[in-house]
Parts: C-alpha cells; structure tokens; sequence
C-alpha cells in the first residue's frame, strides 16, 4: 500500500485531539495524497496524521542521490516539504507556502529510511509557522526546515465532505 494508514489505531496517536477532528485529518489527508502524483513518485508515504502533524517517510533511492554519493539536497527538501504540506492542511483548508528555509546538518544515505515530522508552532489568523525536523534511520538530525503557511481560497481536497 503506498499510502500507510494513519487510519489504522495502532498508528494513529491522538495525544489530545477530539476524535473527529482525528478522523477529519486522516480522511483530508487520505483525499489529498490520492492526488499527490509527486509524494507517491518519490516514494513519500504519509505514516502519521494528527490536526497540524504530519509524518512523513522517504526511502533514499540510487536516483536520488549526488554526485557525492549521498542524498540531493533537493530530495530532503521536498520530503520535508511534503510532511509540512500534510500537517498545515488536515482542516481542508486549503494552505500552501509562503515561504520556508532549510539547515542541511548531516547526509541522508544511500537507502536510509528518512524521517520528516512536522508541528505547528504558532497560527495568527491565515499564516501558521511549522518545524519541520527530518532524522536518519539511527536518529541524527538530517535538516530542519521551517515553513510559513498561508490559508488560500479553496479546499485541500476538493469536494471533500466529511458527513459522507
């Protein structure tokens, strides 16, 4: 299955979330990576959804890596990028970059399991800021990202309703 299951129990963590809106996230996030023709390219698969969480997964491909012989920075990026993508938008509300930065700290490698999980740190009206942490398989810190949000017009997943 290329898209993980948050949904299942053993997955998903609540951690203080009201059950519906648990269930919302998940059900966005289901919609939304149906349509992600660039996370399920790279092998990007969503492991964990919460409201404004996300965790995200990439396994370090031979074409994703440099001439230096370790992950592109680029690939980092984008899986960073995909777990902040998933975290500002389980409301449906369609959210989209503003702007972001990234820290390159230590290598990604060639077939490492990389880790992206992303937090909201604070939200005013439309914008939100999001950290954005992605760890290799023995927990070192790869890079940090930090990504400004902005609520757009729009639905994350269009036409979602969630009464169906």
């Amino acid at each position: 299955m290329t898209f993980p299951s948050p949904l299942s129990p053993a997955k998903s963590q609540m951690i203080g979330n009201n059950p519906q809106d648990q269930a919302f996230a998940e059900a966005v996030a289901e919609g939304m990576y149906k349509l992600d023709n660039a996370a399920r390219g790279l092998g990007i698969e969503i492991t964990e959804i919460r409201p404004n969480f996300a965790r995200a997964t990439m396994t370090v491909r031979d074409d994703m890596v440099n001439s230096h012989g370790i992950c592109h920075g680029g690939m980092i990026f984008t899986l960073a990028d995909t777990a902040f993508a998933y975290a500002c938008n389980t409301a449906n509300k369609s959210t989209v970059a503003m702007s972001c930065s990234i820290s390159f700290i230590a290598p990604g490698k060639r077939s490492e399991l990389l880790t992206a999980i992303a937090e909201e740190r604070a939200r005013q009206g439309r914008n939100g800021i999001f950290d954005i942490t992605v760890t290799g398989e023995d927990g070192r810190t790869v890079a940090i990202f930090q990504g400004n949000s902005r609520e757009i017009r729009g639905e994350s997943v269009p036409g979602f309703d969630a009464r169906r």
